[in-house]
């Protein structure tokens, strides 16, 4: 049965919007990630991926926007503070000096990071029977795996 946000009970509010904040902070974190890299990419392939970085920090920040979102519909508090997502976030922060390559590798392992913990927040949502979260993880997932698979493709 297909329930809408405030349909759900407190706990199952609870336990959507706790999966769709970890979304958010990694979310958060990788956009960054993209961010930085795009500003530090040098070398023979800086023209592709200083545009591939910086189509995947615009993705995120809309997409960060939308999970948030998401989250106060469910009456949730959405978790603001670049502390709080840097903690909870399993993506962590790079200082931007590194190799294309390297660039691309940590970007790659951020954006499989953000397909799995999307794809259990959406398992939790099914869960509950919220269909609206579960198909906006999955459009997310679908997304950062897309990404995954353009960042692989530099690689091979």
């Amino acid at each position: 049965m297909t329930q809408t946000a405030m349909a759900l009970s407190t706990d199952a509010q609870a336990e959507i919007g706790e999966a769709l904040n970890q979304c958010v902070a990694e979310t958060s974190v990788a956009t960054m990630l993209a961010q930085n890299f795009h500003w530090n990419v040098k070398g023979m392939s800086f023209g592709p991926l200083h545009d591939l970085f910086q189509k995947v920090y615009e993705d995120h920040f809309v997409a960060q926007d939308d999970l948030a979102e998401r989250i106060r519909a469910l009456n949730v508090h959405a978790e603001g503070t670049l502390a709080g997502m840097i903690k909870r976030s399993k993506v962590d922060e790079h200082d931007g000096h590194a190799t294309d390559r390297e660039m691309i590798a940590k970007l790659l392992e951020a954006q499989e990071t953000l397909a799995a913990t999307l794809a259990g927040a959406g398992e939790i949502a099914a869960k509950h029977g919220d269909t609206l979260t579960e198909d906006l993880c999955i459009a997310r997932g679908q997304e950062h795996e897309k990404f995954a698979w353009f960042l692989r493709a530099h690689l091979a």
